[in-house]
């Protein structure tokens, strides 16, 4: 999202991509997750995406070594309990910021496809409410791919997507358009909070 208009700002990139099959679909959550997806799409037998939002990155150092990232798998960033937040790409920052906040673990998951089921299953048995926060509308994208695994595993939980609406976003500043949507640190803890009451 920015400041290239509402046809420009990226919304659908997850939901389109994830129905290519063999689709490798990455979302970096800094800088040096970026250089080393574009490593791991390079190698992949297959198409590949490595998708991240203009702007700055948090400000990571950047490994010299180029490093293959294991295929679906993503990194627990911060342990807690009861909620399990599951970001992807540039929402990691805000989303572990606000599970600190709430006392949930929060989870870089790293790949839209593959998602990493066996740390979902793992989370699910653990967590009792998962949230997912994607930059990319809700329909199809990063949590629908988490609620279709949870729907083929016949585990019942609530689970909250947070996303962009199913409408196009205006012109602004991304933190503008962020913080629009919930997508910043104080939107994501409103939505939680409220979710979880």
């Amino acid at each position: 999202m920015g400041p290239d208009g509402p046809t420009h700002a990226g919304s659908f990139d997850y939901s389109y991509m994830r129905c290519i099959p063999n689709m490798l679909i990455m979302a970096p959550a800094d800088e040096n997750e970026c250089r080393q997806m574009l490593y791991t799409g390079y190698l992949h037998e297959g198409p590949a995406s490595v998708r991240y939002p203009r702007g700055k990155g948090p400000g990571v150092a950047v490994e010299k070594a180029m490093t293959a990232l294991p295929l679906g798998k993503a990194e627990i960033r911060h342990q807690g309990n009861r909620i399990a937040i599951l970001a992807w790409g540039s929402m990691v920052t805000p989303a572990l910021a606000a599970g600190k906040h709430l006392g949930a673990t929060l989870v870089n998951m790293r790949f839209v496809k593959p998602i990493d089921e066996q740390l979902i299953l793992e989370l699910a048995k653990s967590h009792e409410v998962f949230i997912t926060v994607e930059e990319n509308v809700i329909s199809g994208g990063a949590g629908s791919a988490v609620n279709d695994f949870l729907q083929a595993q016949r585990i019942l939980m609530p689970v909250l997507n947070i996303g962009l609406p199913d409408s196009f976003v205006e012109q602004g500043t991304r933190e503008e358009l962020l913080a629009l949507c919930g997508l910043d640190a104080q939107g994501i803890i409103a939505q939680a909070e409220k979710f979880c009451a």
